[in-house]
């Protein structure tokens, strides 16, 4: 969904691009409202077919026998309402968490946040899984940390403690009750121990084995020490304790130029097409002359060749093997007519 804020976004900008002869512009309709529209769409949507994913998920659980661990969404405290809430945790929302905001404007963020050894150490391991490997070497997998922890805690600082929580993995592991019960705590959610259940397996692991080491020789050594050095930042630093109104600029600034970019990568397609549509129909017409040229070339060949066959004739006749046999004829008929005028006269 953070693309589809991004394409959202770019719409939104097209469809009001021409002012008040646009629909959008003519009846006052702002951005935040859009981006709310269709984000509580979406939210109606998910949680009208919450029951379609239960059942599923219940005749899987029911397939793999009784000493499967839960899920997490299935363990609710009885008496809640298991349909007001829903999560997603797609890695790359770390990225769109702006776009994200506009479409929910009610949404809470939780920022896991790992130390980036152990995280490079997991990612160049995930295609273990069999679900494609998510970067092709150890200098992509500290880029790929560095961006995603870096746009997280810009969001902590642009949006505050509210809306964005910091969960060190760290303590999902030591401590996890004490980790989980802060957490709740963030969501106004009450507690419940079943949910310390599913945090007895690892879930969604790259299984690293114990002696798979990282170092590549070919890592850039100046990005492998700035990731060091915001990870151990992270660590020992706090969330800020309030939201910065100069971080929520940034990261909207980020998000307006990022459309402006797409858009005006848009205007040079639209301009590129355009001139391949021109040079399409130039060359068709080019093709038609060509063909044309052909054609008369042909006519001109056949032409001269036939103008040629006349010419050998002619030679032939009057230089050839009969031309004394046919100039004989020419002459004797000649006589032959001139004799006969003779005659008469």
């Amino acid at each position: 969904m953070g693309d589809f804020a991004i394409d959202l976004a770019i719409r939104y900008e097209i469809g009001t691009a021409r002012g008040n002869r646009s629909v959008l512009s003519a009846m006052d309709i702002e951005r935040e409202e859009f981006f709310a529209r269709f984000g509580q769409s979406i939210n109606d949507l998910i949680l009208n077919h919450r029951k379609d994913l239960e059942r599923k998920r219940s005749g899987y659980a029911a397939r793999a026998g009784q000493n499967a661990v839960p899920e997490a969404s299935m363990t609710v405290q009885p008496g809640v309402n298991r349909k007001a809430r829903w999560v997603d945790g797609t890695p790359e929302y770390s990225l769109h968490i702006c776009g994200l905001r506009k479409l929910f404007p009610g949404a809470l963020f939780i920022h896991i946040v790992r130390d980036v050894d152990s995280v490079v150490r997991s990612i160049l391991n995930f295609d273990r899984l069999g679900e494609g490997s998510l970067v092709a070497n150890e200098q992509e997998a500290y880029n790929y940390w560095l961006r995603t922890v870096s746009s997280c805690l810009l969001a902590e600082r642009a949006y505050g403690p509210r809306v964005v929580f910091r969960l060190r993995y760290s303590a999902l592991v030591d401590t996890p009750e004490a980790a989980l019960r802060s957490l709740f705590n963030f969501l106004s959610e009450p507690f419940a121990a079943e949910c310390l259940t599913p945090l007895q397996k690892r879930i969604n692991s790259s299984n690293v084995p114990d002696d798979f080491k990282i170092g590549d020789p070919e890592t850039d050594p100046s990005l492998v020490e700035q990731a060091m050095r915001l990870s151990t930042e992270v660590e020992k630093t706090p969330q800020p304790p309030e939201a910065s109104p100069g971080a929520s600029d940034e990261m909207e600034a980020a998000f307006n130029e990022r459309i402006s970019e797409y858009c005006n990568a848009q205007q040079v397609i639209a301009a590129l097409q355009k001139r391949a549509e021109r040079l399409a129909k130039e060359i068709k017409g080019k093709r038609a002359i060509i063909q044309h040229l052909r054609a008369r070339r042909q006519r001109y060949k056949f032409q001269h060749l036939r103008a040629r066959r006349q010419r050998y004739k002619l030679r032939r006749w009057c230089f050839g093997q009969d031309s004394d046999k046919h100039r004989n004829g020419w002459w004797n008929a000649l006589r032959e007519s001139f004799h006969r005028r003779t005659r008469k006269s």
